[in-house]
């Protein structure tokens, strides 16, 4: 009995260890192919030194990688691995100009999360910023586009 009950907890421990691998970072099991992984690896080789985590969003992959909160940069690619863009965590001083009055003249007191400048498959530059949960969207000039 006691040989049962300790491969039944080995066996366990196995399961739980492969189940939190497969998990990328805590999030749910996201079975990421082969030719996205290949595809970040070729475009951003510097994110071989991180910890990859990876998301699933509109049925894209996103891999987030580097920074405190290990999302210093979050890039999506279909699922065929195509890029589609690259989000790169920046701090509020490097908004447009444009963009920083326009959240202090219609957001006062709201609550910050994530900065980022954007970067398309096309080169098309734009700003994120999330406030009060919802991504504010800004052109490269840091024109309001819409929310998110």
């Amino acid at each position: 009995m006691k040989k049962i009950l300790g491969l039944t907890a080995i066996l366990f421990a196995l399961s739980s260890a492969t189940f939190a691998q497969e998990n990328e970072g805590g999030n749910e099991h996201i079975n990421v192919p082969a030719v996205v992984k290949n595809a970040n690896m070729k475009k951003y080789p510097e994110s071989k030194t991180h910890h990859i985590t990876w998301e699933k969003e509109n049925g894209n992959y996103e891999a987030n990688w580097g920074g405190k909160d290990g999302e210093a940069n979050s890039v999506q690619y279909t699922p065929v691995g195509n890029f589609i863009e690259i989000v790169k965590a920046i701090p509020v001083s490097q908004l447009p100009k444009s963009a920083a009055s326009y959240i202090k003249e219609h957001y006062k007191s709201a609550k910050f999360g994530d900065v980022g400048k954007v970067l398309d498959a096309r080169g098309k530059t734009s700003y994120e910023v999330e406030i009060n949960g919802k991504d504010k969207i800004f052109d490269a000039n840091g024109n309001f586009v819409k929310s998110e």
